[in-house]
């Protein structure tokens, strides 16, 4: 006798997909699905004493209108944290399509699979595609416009635990003390905004470096591993092409107390000359007996790629052979 949408149902359904598939909790499709399906029962629980027939004809926009404000208030610490943007034109664009998903598409699609086996598919298709392009038509238009995303710099890992524990205590907390959510909430925000982001990235090949300046990220070159220089870019928040980040490349680059030398291309490794001291990134081999700190193919072989942090004058370098760990999987490194 407990209603069909409830928390409970939820918790449910989280245990689930998690007794299946473990893995999924860290993936952004579960957090993000489950983090609005939670805002949205919890919050049409609260309303649950709101007498919707006052309202009149305004019941179904302004259901629509709280809906989507959850869903997209819900989802959009975990989209920014996994994919660094933030959806500032979420709202309308649901509002302009939504109703139409729920309308028209959703029961076409329904009367085409049960007309499917006659052969009588094809007007509810039809229908269900003209509804689909509407979809389509308003979510190009609004990725268009110059507002509709803001670059956001990626957490420390513990954000979205810290930020996921204070939401729940505001949804299954009984009472006043529920608001004690808060706390944790500010918290993950403000832990967000002194997120450190490496002040040099090496690339697990030595292809491209990156460091930051106080223009933003600059990069060693403007063409190549263009994906690992979008990765980097957008973890940082910025949006620029790798051509721009590449004229921010100082002509004295230093990290810390070190030069950093960026050779690329088999004449330049053979060419290229340090002192003691220099960092010496280089897409192909160098000599071993270099007098400055070497990083090209051969010792990033057993790292893989390499940030280093500056943390009060020290230099901290962490490689992805240390992030990752021994696993069985894993080839022993140094």
């Amino acid at each position: 006798d407990r209603r069909a949408l409830s928390l409970r149902v939820v918790a449910v359904g989280a245990i689930l997909v998690l007794s299946l598939r473990p893995e999924s909790l860290l993936s952004p499709g579960f957090q993000m699905s489950f983090a609005a399906t939670t805002g949205l029962v919890a919050v049409f629980e609260a309303l649950r004493g709101f007498q919707w027939h006052k309202v009149g004809w305004l019941r179904g926009p302004l259901s629509l209108l709280v809906s989507s404000a959850v869903a997209g208030l819900a989802t959009a610490p975990f989209g920014a944290a996994h994919f660094n943007q933030l959806a500032q034109l979420g709202l309308p664009a649901n509002l302009l399509t939504v109703p139409l998903m729920g309308a028209l598409v959703m029961p076409a699609a329904v009367l085409a699979g049960l007309l499917m086996p006659f052969g009588g598919e094809a007007v509810p298709l039809w229908v269900m595609g003209q509804g689909l392009d509407w979809i389509l038509a308003v979510a190009h238009w609004i990725s268009q416009h110059p507002h509709a995303t803001r670059m956001i710099a990626s957490p420390a890992w513990y954000v979205l635990p810290i930020l996921t524990f204070g939401a729940l205590i505001l949804i299954l907390w009984q009472g006043r003390l529920r608001l004690l959510g808060i706390l944790p909430g500010l918290v993950a925000f403000l832990l967000w905004g002194l997120a450190d982001r490496p002040h040099l990235l090496i690339a697990e090949n030595a292809t491209l470096a990156g460091l930051a300046t106080p223009a933003g990220r600059a990069v060693s070159k403007p063409k190549g591993a263009g994906f690992v220089a979008g990765i980097w870019l957008e973890n940082d928040g910025d949006k620029s092409l790798q051509s721009v980040a590449a004229a921010r490349w100082p002509k004295e680059p230093y990290v810390g107390p070190h030069r950093v030398i960026a050779v690329s291309g088999k004449r330049a490794a053979q060419s290229a000359a340090c002192v003691h001291g220099d960092w010496m990134i280089s897409t192909h081999p160098l000599p071993k007996d270099m007098p400055c700190k070497v990083f090209d193919p051969n010792t990033l072989k057993g790292m893989g790629s390499v940030a280093v942090y500056i943390d009060q004058d020290k230099l901290r370098i962490v490689t992805a052979a240390q992030h990752a760990g021994q696993r069985l999987w894993n080839a022993p490194h140094q």
